[in-house]
């Protein structure tokens, strides 16, 4: 087992042990990650790949970062695939200063390193990029922004992928047509009160 799948593995055993009633949900990327061929990191692979994502934070607890993806067209957080070398955890954060110049972060310390939340989606085909529909296991971290870095780092959206970056207050993402982020807006109002 590789040094990033075994990574990718432990955080799974690790989250699954925090939140175990997801374990039917994930059980496709568990099996897929306990299986010796295939590669889980490999954008090819249309069974499924792992992704990185952050949800990013500002330092008074209250905005969150968001892109407005384009191909999905939604509001989304930073995120994309994997790509070595690094942690996911590098990996997350490498996708927020492409996506949005955010740089500096932190791990959020009450999660010890682990994702905040791990979700199995599924992609829409692209035939612009020659993919077929498929599935990522995004990998989503909690990430805190340094001192007021919400007001000195300017959002910079990379527009090949993004129209734009914002900050969002919090409560937002309850409104926003994810089911993924209010799930995401459950576990952090748990983790943060």
């Amino acid at each position: 087992m590789t040094g990033q799948r075994a990574e990718a593995a432990g955080q799974l055993a690790g989250y699954l042990a925090r939140y175990p009633d997801e374990a039917a949900r994930l059980a496709a990327l568990a099996a897929q990650l306990a299986e010796d061929g295939g590669d889980v990191f490999g954008r090819a692979n249309m069974r499924g790949h792992i992704t990185t994502s952050a949800i990013v934070l500002d330092a008074s607890l209250s905005r969150v970062l968001l892109i407005h993806h384009k191909t999905l067209d939604r509001w989304l957080q930073p995120g994309g695939h994997y790509e070595a070398p690094g942690s996911l955890w590098d990996s997350a954060l490498r996708e927020v200063a492409e996506e949005t110049g955010v740089q500096g972060l932190r791990a959020h310390p009450a999660l010890q390193g682990l994702p905040l939340d791990i979700d199995s989606h599924a992609i829409p085909a692209n035939p612009r990029k020659q993919e077929g529909a498929h599935w990522h296991h995004d990998y989503a971290y909690l990430a805190l922004a340094n001192q007021d870095a919400a007001a000195s780092q300017a959002l910079s959206a990379q527009l090949d992928e993004v129209h734009a970056a914002a900050w969002r207050p919090l409560a937002q993402l309850g409104n926003l047509p994810s089911d993924r982020l209010r799930t995401v807006l459950r576990k952090l109002a748990s983790l943060l009160a």
